[in-house]
This record gives structure tokens, sequence and C-alpha cells, in this order.
């Protein structure tokens, strides 16, 4: 039974269900998550949990992106990519200082408004459904932070830059937004996500390259599901310790008060925890129940 993470080099053309759908027959397993939605067209990072590990995917919603995305100048799209229907068409005189410019201004904390084309829900329907039924409806503005951004190559009308940025930053409305301040219009035609929390590329497999492999070396792949907490400290228990985290219950604890990796008497990972005014107990569980 399969149970851990893995990080896939995602290709173009397949959705993130896609995805999860393809690993759940490759390693035999119902239990299947990916870790934050990528569109058809962009490639890279997408972590996918496996059997238990899946009650790890609430926790990876908050971890924020680093993405190289490619910018298309003087071209608006419905769907802010290249994708879309063409809104408007404008000639293209910038230099690179002013990409630059407009680029970095974009760093900090914002509200964006996400792009109809979207899978965000506006009473219980999505808003691309509602997009290709030809509805346009409000959509409220949330927080984003872009912590970095970086030009890197380009010219006339066809950019790429790299950006670091918080869950749920729409890459291809920044670069919508910088069509504007621009003034001559935008859209995304590239996108390449080269981190997602603390996972990157170097980590990272393609499905070809599952298929070719046996499945006691695609098993030898999985990333154990505490490597997505290694931010909080270990705390390795007694046996009668494990027996209280495993039952449910708590303890008395005489640590820091803070979140902790729960470790069994055997060296298993137990559970993410916390000690709080003394005592000791589970966020969430990854053993296996008997």
């Amino acid at each position: 039974m399969a149970s851990g993470i893995i990080i896939i080099d995602k290709s173009p053309g397949w959705t993130s269900q896609d995805v999860a759908a393809k690993l759940r027959g490759i390693f035999s397993e119902r239990r299947v998550g990916h870790g934050g939605t990528l569109d058809p067209m962009a490639t890279g990072v997408l972590p996918i949990f496996l059997g238990r590990a899946t009650r790890a995917v609430e926790f990876f919603e908050s971890a924020d992106k680093e993405y190289v995305a490619g910018l298309r100048l003087g071209m608006e799209t419905d769907t802010e990519d290249i994708t879309g229907e063409v809104l408007r068409e404008a000639p293209v005189q910038v230099t690179r200082s002013q990409v630059e410019v407009a680029l970095s201004s974009l760093n900090g904390e914002q509200m964006q408004v996400p792009p109809m084309y979207s899978a965000v829900k506006i009473h219980g329907k999505k808003l691309y459904e509602l997009a290709r039924a030809g509805k346009q409806v409000e959509r409220p503005a949330r927080k984003i932070v872009i912590h970095e951004t970086e030009l890197l190559e380009g010219d006339g009308e066809l950019w790429q830059f790299r950006v670091h940025c918080s869950k749920g930053t729409y890459v291809r409305t920044l670069c919508a937004e910088l069509g504007k301040r621009l003034g001559c219009g935008g859209c995304m035609h590239s996108l390449r996500r080269t981190r997602a929390g603390r996972y990157d590329l170097s980590g990272a497999h393609t499905i070809e390259e599952l298929l070719s492999l046996s499945p006691e070396e695609r098993q030898a792949l999985l990333l154990p599901v505490d490597s997505m907490f290694l931010q909080y400290p270990a705390l390795h228990l007694s046996e009668n310790q494990t027996r209280c985290i495993r039952n449910g219950g708590r303890f008395t604890a005489h640590n820091s008060e803070g979140t902790y990796r729960f470790y069994g008497a055997d060296g298993s990972f137990l559970a993410l925890g916390q000690i709080k005014e003394g005592m000791a107990q589970g966020i969430k569980s990854f053993f296996e129940v008997n």
C-alpha cells in the first residue's frame, strides 16, 4: 500500500486531477490528493499525496510558490493567457528598464481579483463554468503577497520573469496587470512552477519516468510525509506517550510551547502535534490505523 509524497513535473495539457487519477492507477492507491492546482497549460512542480499522506494536503494549501512565467505584451485575452480569445492588441515599445520597474512595482502585499477563468467558486459554481456560459460575476478581491520578482530575459513583445508569491496568486493576472502598467496590455504565454513549499524541480519526476520504473523503484521515490514539516522540531516519545497519542490522548510535557513532529518509540512518524500549557497532544495523526 503506497503512502507518501511524490513530486511530479507536470506536462502541459494535463490537469492536476488528471495527474492524480493517473497516479491512482500507477500506485494502485485510491487515496490520492494534489498540492495546489496547476492550469493545463502550466508545467512543473505538483506534489501528489498518496495513502495516509493525503491527511497532510490541508497543511500544504498555505504553502508559497515560485514560478517562471512568460509575458506576452501587446495582447489582452479573456482568459489572461494566450489560450483565450483575443480582446485587444496594441503596439509594444518598452525597454528592459521599464519592464523591470513595472515588475518590481508588483512586490508586496496587495489585493487581487481572481480571473473569470479560474476554479474559484462563487455561490457554489466554479468561475470558469460561468465564464464558459458567457456570464460575468463580481469576484471579491483576495489578499496575496508577492515576495520577490526578477526579470530574466526578453525583448519586444516576449519577456520572462520569476516570481515568488503566496498561495492563491494568479500569475495570469499579474501578467495582465503588467501589461496595463506598461500601457500596451499583456497576457501570460507560458508558466512553469519551479517550487511549491519546500519541494522543487530537483526532486520532481515525470509521469513517463514513473511508467518506466518497476513498482519497487516507484515506491523508493516516495517522500515521507514528515518531510513537509521539517520546519518544526522533532519530539521522540516514550512507549507510554506513544500509546497516548495513538489513542487520541494527551500527556504532560516540559518542552517549550509550540508545534512539533511527534515520533513513536519505534522511531516512526506519528503525528503533527503541539505543546500548550504543559500538555502535549496531536494536531493530525499520520500513523496507519490497524
